[in-house]
C-alpha cells in the first residue's frame, strides 16, 4: 500500500482537516491546524508531501522520525501541528486496514468512557453563571473558564478583587456538584499569578491552567510548591522534550498536551504514559475540531492517568461550525452524564462527511486570535 495524495480542507470556524489517500482506497483523517495559522499548516503539508506521496503509510513511526528529523529544524507549533495531523490520519489507515480501533492496536483500552468539561464565557469571562447552569442541565458536572481579563505583569487591587469575586459568585450560584477549573491563559504574570492563587485556593478548582506562560517553566515549579491546587501546562508545549523539564522540576501535577500540536497520536501516548511514572494527571487539550476530539480519546482509551477530556462542543469559537456538523449521523459525540464514551469503529472511530467539509472549505475561515492592549497601549497576552 502507498500513499498517493494529501489533501487539506480549511473549514470553518477555525479549523484545517487532512485527508491521505492510499493506492488500495483506504483513507485516514488529520487534524493538522494551529489555531490562527490554518494557511501556514496547509503550505506546510504541501511541502511533506514530497516526503510522503509514495510511502507505505503502515510504517507509522518510521514516517514520524522522518518528518521530525528531516532538515536540521526539530520542534516548534507549525512543524509538530503538521506532523500531528499526519499521525492521525496514518493511524486512522491503520486501524481500517486492520479493521479495528486505534488503541487496540496499542494495547487496549484502560477505560470506555472519559470524563469532560466544556468552557463557559468566553475570551473574557461573561455570564458565567448562566454558562454553568446550562451545562448542568446538559448534564455535565465539570466546566472551566478564563478567569480574568487583560492584566498587568503588576495589576491594581481592585483587579485582583473583580477576579476573584467573580470565581466566588459562580461557585455559590452552582453549589460544589459542579467542579471549575481555572484558566489564568499566560495572561497572568508570576507576580499576580502568587497573589490569585492565594485568593481562589478556597474555591478548590480541579486545576489552574497555564498560571504563567510556558516559557516560565522555573517559576510554575515555584508557584506549584507554594499552593495546594492543580497546576496545569501543556497546550504550548510541542514535544516530550518540551516535557522533559515540567517533569524534572516538578512544575505542574496536570499536563494537557494538545494531539492537534504536540505530534499527534504518536507522542501524545508517550509522553501520557511518562507522566504517569511522576504522578502526573492527563487532561488532554482540545478546544479543536471533531478529528482532534477523535485522536484525543484514542488516547484517553489507552493512559490509565488520563482523567478529563476537554471538548469544544458549543464553544464560543465555534460560530459557522461546530463539531458534529463534519461527522455523520453514527459516529457524533455525545456527552451522557458528563462522560464521552470511546469510540469503538476501525481506525480514529468517526465517520467524516467528507461531502459537507468540501463544501465547507469553499466558505473557508481566516481566523486569527484577536490582538489586545492594556489601557497604556502596550500589548496585552490574549
Amino acid at each position: 500500500m502507498k500513499i498517493t495524495a494529501l489533501k487539506t480542507f480549511i473549514v470553518p470556524p477555525r479549523w484545517l482537516f487532512l485527508k491521505i489517500e492510499t493506492d488500495e482506497g483506504l483513507v485516514g483523517w488529520g487534524e493538522p491546524v494551529l489555531e490562527g495559522h490554518a494557511r501556514t499548516l496547509a503550505s506546510a503539508i504541501d511541502e511533506l508531501a514530497d516526503l510522503l506521496i509514495g510511502r507505505n503509510p503502515l510504517h507509522i513511526e518510521d514516517i514520524w522520525q522522518m518528518i521530525y528529523r528531516n532538515g536540521c529544524y526539530r520542534g516548534g507549533p507549525v512543524l509538530m501541528s503538521a506532523l500531528s495531523g499526519i499521525d492521525m490520519a496514518l493511524w486512522d489507515i491503520k486501524g481500517k486496514f486492520f479493521n479495528a480501533p486505534i488503541y487496540d492496536l496499542l494495547g487496549g483500552p484502560v477505560r470506555e468512557k472519559v470524563r469532560t468539561y466544556c468552557w463557559i464565557g468566553g475570551d473574557r469571562p461573561e455570564n458565567l453563571v448562566e454558562d454553568a447552569k446550562l451545562l448542568v442541565a446538559k448534564g455535565y458536572d465539570a466546566c472551566k473558564m478564563n478567569v480574568c481579563h487583560e492584566l498587568q505583569i503588576i495589576d491594581r487591587h481592585s483587579a485582583v478583587d473583580a477576579i476573584v469575586a467573580q470565581m466566588f459568585e459562580l461557585r455559590a450560584a452552582v453549589g460544589p456538584s459542579l467542579d471549575l477549573a481555572f484558566d489564568f491563559h499566560g495572561r497572568v504574570h508570576v507576580p499576580m499569578a502568587k497573589i490569585l492563587l492565594k485568593e481562589l485556593e478556597p474555591l478548590r478548582p480541579i486545576f489552574v491552567e497555564d498560571a504563567v506562560t510556558s516559557q516560565q517553566v522555573d517559576a510554575m515549579a515555584d508557584l506549584a510548591r507554594s499552593t495546594t491546587i492543580p497546576l496545569c501546562i501543556g497546550e504550548r508545549l510541542h514535544s516530550r522534550y518540551d516535557f522533559k523539564q515540567v517533569f524534572e522540576k516538578a512544575a505542574a501535577s496536570v499536563i494537557n498536551p494538545d494531539t492537534a500540536h504536540v505530534g499527534g497520536i504518536s507522542e501524545m501516548l508517550r509522553i501520557g504514559h511518562w507522566a504517569e511514572a511522576y504522578d502526573i494527571a492527563l487532561a488532554p487539550h482540545c478546544p479543536l475540531g471533531p478529528i482532534a476530539l477523535a485522536a484525543s480519546l484514542q488516547v484517553d482509551a489507552l493512559c490509565h492517568n488520563a482523567f478529563i477530556q476537554e471538548q469544544s462542543l458549543g464553544i464560543h469559537y465555534n460560530q459557522g461550525g461546530d463539531l458534529n456538523d463534519y461527522l455523520r449521523p453514527e459516529s457524533r459525540f455525545a456527552c451522557a452524564g458528563g462522560y464521552l464514551p470511546i469510540p469503538t469503529g476501525a481506525g480514529l472511530g468517526i465517520e467524516v462527511d467528507e461531502e459537507f467539509v468540501i463544501e465547507q472549505a469553499k466558505i473557508g475561515h481566516r481566523w486569527r486570535a484577536p490582538v489586545w492592549r492594556h489601557k497604556d497601549g502596550s500589548i496585552a497576552e490574549w
